[in-house]
């Protein structure tokens, strides 16, 4: 498993680690209106899963708009996940003006987190990661961001959703 850290203490991964290759795991995670999101509802498309511990912290919050802003000049779908409730998030969304990434909540059955390897024991919180999954449902790009406050790589990410099928 991923080696994280959040606020520099050590935490415990749940779940599987993902590796580049690998075929997307299946999730079920909810919308702000509490329907049931899956990777098959993105199915044929280009997709950048953006993983934050909580929507409302700074990191996250400039994750969440960099990856919006990102999503507007690419024909990708964007999801983040996260354990925020989704009457949380639909807030935030309004609040912030994102329009171009779907925010799903993974607190009710940890299925993303588990499935992904980023559910933290400790906290029950998702740690911060970035996904990219091709058109064909493989995994071409992955990290686990170290310190789970710290930023991912950007760029990395969108050259990898630039390059997938």
């Amino acid at each position: 498993m991923a080696n994280i850290t959040f606020k520099g203490n050590q935490v415990t991964l749940l779940g599987t680690e993902v590796k580049v290759g690998d075929q997307a795991p299946n999730f079920s995670v909810l919308a702000n209106d509490l329907s049931e999101v899956t990777l098959d509802n993105s199915k044929g498309q280009k997709r950048i899963i953006s993983v934050v511990p909580s929507i409302d912290t700074g990191v996250c919050d400039a994750q969440t708009r960099r990856f919006n802003e990102e999503a507007s000049n690419l024909n990708i779908k964007v999801l983040t996940v996260s354990m925020d409730l989704p009457f949380a998030q639909k807030r935030w969304c309004g609040a912030n003006g994102i329009e171009n990434v779907e925010v799903v909540s993974d607190h009710r059955d940890a299925s993303f987190g588990e499935a992904y390897g980023v559910l933290i024991k400790e906290l029950r919180l998702l740690a911060r990661a970035v996904f990219v999954i091709d058109s064909n449902d493989k995994v071409t790009y992955v990290e686990y961001v170290s310190e789970a406050t710290n930023h991912p790589n950007y760029e990395a990410a969108i050259e990898a959703i630039k390059a997938a099928e």
